[in-house]
């Protein structure tokens, strides 16, 4: 006997979310079997009104359905339902490189990581569009300026999971917004987590993109200000309560100038505007303070419930 063969070797789930991908979703399975031949390939669709799924079985995927239309449901299902100890998860578009999820899930091994990004790097003109190109610099660079760092292509689908990553991930968002999530709770947490880049494909003939460039975009930023919201209340809150009262002061300048002068407050609407303005800076102020406490604790939640699963590394543990 081997020693390979003395240790336990990873669990590794392949999850695919597929919206009419007739053309791409049988190579995309093949790919990833060729690629990862001892993974398990799960394709869930998305109320698909071609042949994907079909085609996914017959390419020897296990396919699932979701009727709530969005990725952000495919991958919070796709996240409760499979059982692995690596998760592969990639478009069902064969635009991501399938060959490059070895080299991608070694690296999580080597480091114990819990996410790594395949960060795309396209050859095709064709493969990444400039909207959708110049829509990730912005998106990433606002990401950073918020939370502090962040990743060179937060918009990526093509990502390794560890177990621990996935079960205690809570998935709330619909749509395609969903991989900034990722990236939030990732980052908020601390997890360890890195990218590899890799190629980016036109896809194939017969395959349509599904993602909108204005419409998913504004999704995406709002996600991002939203999750800033939550994440760090003081900072949010207490910028919107600063810009309160800063526009009262400027306001109150006037009024106390002439009180100075004439001790008189000839404008009474504008000194109780002043005052009303002063009092909503310090109720955004108290806000933020309060909601800081209830997201540390929060934080601690998901941090425990992160730590109650075993690293990449460990699968020796409980076998």
């Amino acid at each position: 006997m081997t020693a390979s063969e003395t240790i336990p070797q990873p669990r590794v789930a392949v999850i695919l979310p597929c919206y009419n991908e007739a053309g791409a979703i049988a190579q995309t399975v093949r790919d990833f079997a060729a690629a990862l031949p001892d993974a398990t390939i799960y394709v869930y669709d998305n109320n698909s009104t071609d042949d994907s799924r079909a085609l996914a079985a017959a390419a020897g995927a296990v396919v699932r359905a979701v009727r709530q239309q969005g990725k952000g449901h495919v991958v919070r299902r796709m996240f409760a339902d499979v059982d692995a100890d690596i998760y592969v998860m990639a478009d069902g578009d064969a635009t991501y490189e399938a060959a490059a999820a070895p080299r991608m899930i070694a690296a999580m091994l080597a480091d114990n990581l819990d996410m790594v990004v395949g960060a795309r790097r396209s050859e095709v003109e064709a493969a990444y569009r400039r909207g959708h190109r110049l829509g990730n610099l912005l998106l990433t660079g606002l990401l950073r300026r918020l939370f502090g760092r962040s990743f060179t292509d937060i918009l990526s689908g093509y990502r390794i999971f560890s177990r621990r990553f996935v079960k205690s991930f809570p998935v709330l968002s619909a749509g395609f917004e969903i991989e900034t999530e990722m990236s939030v709770h990732a980052l908020e947490l601390a997890m360890p987590v890195s990218e590899q880049i890799t190629a980016y494909a036109a896809r194939p003939e017969g395959s349509v993109s599904k993602l909108s460039t204005w419409r998913d975009g504004w999704r995406i930023l709002r996600t991002i200000i939203q999750l800033y919201r939550i994440e760090r209340p003081v900072w949010f809150f207490g910028g919107v309560g600063a810009l309160f009262a800063l526009t009262a002061l400027v306001l109150a300048v006037p009024l106390i100038l002439t009180f100075v002068e004439t001790g008189l407050v000839p404008r009474f609407p504008t000194a109780i505007l002043v005052t009303g303005l002063m009092i909503i800076a310090v109720l955004n102020g108290m806000c933020g303070l309060i909601l800081d406490t209830v997201v540390r604790g929060r934080r601690e939640m998901r941090r425990l419930a992160y730590l109650g699963h075993r690293a990449p590394a460990d699968f020796a543990r409980d076998r």
